[in-house]
């Protein structure tokens, strides 16, 4: 075979080539980039929601074999964390399905996803702000921080809506501590506030508030007691960034805490799941959610549990506790336009040098 008498490619046909290598580049490019994220088939997302898993078991047979939460009608499951309508820790109307909602292990597997979109990675450093409300979110949160190798910065309260952590003998506290004590979890709370009313819990009777007072000073977990709205929220600033806001690198707020959310009503137009901006209130009535955001920290906001649920494609008050999602299903509540627009452009760029490539051909 004579190679000299190979002829080189013309111009066209190299312009073709490299044309269609590009529209390919485009298409691959962002099919991986779609396919490593929200994946809920993913190991890490599995793990969290195993761990998710093993707490809720834990849970369940420790309120089973103490006879706690376990004649409630509301908790058909028997998870143990669904707790009375009303008690001496109950501060608002809570809806019973909404609870039973989050009792999803894939919770902890959506909560994961959200931390990876906004950009966590091994080792780093996030803040949960947990009021009692939704007891299985704070579950959920520690179980992604665990399978991302996380550390969390806890700090929650004690009030709780309807049919949440509101039993006093099994309250968030309770709850938080038989994790650290089967060694599900390993990072204690770095802080802790009563709830309730200006976060201060005035409505409570004195001898609840004792209560708490007592249990957070035996265990040494400092509380924020602090009425106003503005001081409040410089004290869990200072447990948090420690001097260097930069180490936090998301804040997960579970419930509606009043030292979270701030007073400003506002706060209502922002929508569950990821946020990185949100309309910003004057100072004195911002929570700990505006204080992050304006630190450029994304913020995952786990309220609107109906609105999460049918975002992220979980299901609504199941009959029962779903299993681990282990098959490869994303979580495709948040598209990106920039990516579904380059992979348009891709294909349609691919599809001209195909047509452009056959006239050529054909014109041979």
């Amino acid at each position: 075979m004579n190679w000299l008498s190979i002829q080189r490619p013309d111009k066209k046909t190299i312009f073709l080539l490299i044309n269609g290598l590009i529209g390919i580049g485009l298409m691959v490019a962002i099919s991986l980039q779609l396919n490593s994220r929200g994946n809920s088939g993913s190991p890490v997302l599995i793990a969290a929601a195993e761990n998710m898993k093993i707490s809720l078991d834990a849970i369940s047979a420790y309120t089973a074999s103490n006879s706690i939460n376990t004649d409630n009608p509301e908790d058909p499951g028997h998870s143990g964390l669904i707790g009375p309508e009303w008690s001496e820790l109950t501060t608002t109307i809570g809806d019973p399905a909404a609870k039973r909602t989050t009792l999803n292990p894939n919770f902890a597997a959506l909560i994961a996803h959200l931390l990876l979109e906004a950009g966590v990675h091994k080792g780093d450093t996030i803040a949960i702000g947990s009021s009692a409300s939704f007891p299985a979110l704070l579950v959920a949160s520690l179980a992604a921080s665990k399978a991302l190798e996380l550390h969390p910065i806890v700090i929650f309260s004690f009030g709780s809506s309807s049919f949440g952590a509101s039993n006093p003998d099994f309250n968030l506290w309770d709850i938080y501590r038989l994790l650290l004590d089967q060694h599900i979890v390993e990072f204690k709370p770095a802080a802790a506030s009563i709830g309730g009313e200006d976060d201060t819990g005035p409505e409570f009777e004195r001898g609840i508030s004792d209560r708490i007072r007592t249990s957070l000073s035996d265990a040494n977990i400092p509380l924020i007691s602090e009425k106003d709205l503005q001081k409040n929220r410089l004290e869990r600033e200072k447990i948090y960034f420690n001097g260097n806001p930069g180490r936090i690198k998301a804040f997960i707020n579970s419930g509606g805490g009043y030292a979270n959310l701030g007073s400003s009503q506002t706060v209502l137009s922002i929508k569950p799941g990821l946020i990185k901006k949100a309309t910003i209130p004057e100072t004195s009535r911002q929570g700990m959610i505006h204080a992050m955001l304006l630190k450029n920290i994304p913020v995952i906001h786990l309220l609107f549990i109906k609105g999460l649920a049918q975002k992220y494609h979980l299901p609504w008050d199941p009959a029962s506790t779903p299993a681990v999602t282990k098959d490869p299903v994303r979580f495709d509540g948040h598209r990106d336009p920039v990516a579904l627009i380059i992979s348009l452009v891709g294909l349609l760029w691919f599809i001209l040098v195909v047509i452009r490539y056959r006239m050529l051909y054909n014109s041979h």
